[in-house]
């Protein structure tokens, strides 16, 4: 594994415990020799993760539509800062230049994120790994509605299970070193065609 996206809130949210956690991220990233590849802003826990990292001599990729560099919330220190044209390419280019995707808190991007590259994950587009770090328990809800999807038949158990859940950073990149990927949702009989 040598990049991973962190995924994370624009804000820094109220419990400080946030902070420190995207401060300890950052700083994990950079001292493990991974890149660390994310929004590209310079506000709230994404500014935070960022900022840690390059502090700690860490190569820190940003990826950021135009639209919101034009609103100057862009990190003019990152090492690269790669501008694309909509949000959907971001999530593309943000695939593509990493080895999993890390969740830190954050709001409804942070959430829609994660999920598109869940998504991608279990329908095979890509076999990556995604988890969440748990501070103090912000995202056991979540898990309980993705637990309910299962329940009532909307999801396998294979693709709830993929979802890595810890409580710090490490503990989630601990389990990313050993992860496997479940078979793709859907397996194709033939090519697409397009």
């Amino acid at each position: 594994m040598k990049s991973v996206c962190v995924f994370c809130g624009s804000s820094a949210g109220t419990d400080p415990a946030f902070l420190e956690e995207a401060i300890r991220c950052g700083t994990y990233f950079a001292q493990a020799g991974l890149t660390l590849v994310y929004g590209g802003g310079k506000v709230g826990l994404m500014g935070a993760v960022a900022d840690a990292a390059l502090s700690a001599g860490g190569r820190v990729v940003g990826v950021m539509p135009e639209h919101l560099v034009n609103q100057e919330i862009a990190h003019r220190g990152l090492t690269e800062l790669r501008i694309v044209g909509s949000m959907h390419e971001r999530k593309q280019t943000m695939e593509e230049l990493s080895d999993g995707f890390l969740c830190l808190p954050g709001g409804p991007g942070t959430f829609e994120e994660i999920f598109e590259q869940w998504t991608w994950a279990l329908l095979g587009v890509h076999a990556k790994p995604c988890g969440f770090v748990n501070v103090g328990g912000y995202y056991d809800l979540m898990r309980a509605t993705i637990d309910q999807m299962a329940e009532k038949g909307f999801i396998a158990q294979p693709y709830v299970d993929m979802l890595i859940y810890a409580d710090s950073t490490a503990e989630v990149m601990d389990r990313f070193r050993s992860y496997q990927a479940p078979a793709p949702k859907w397996t194709p009989t033939k090519p697409p065609k397009f």
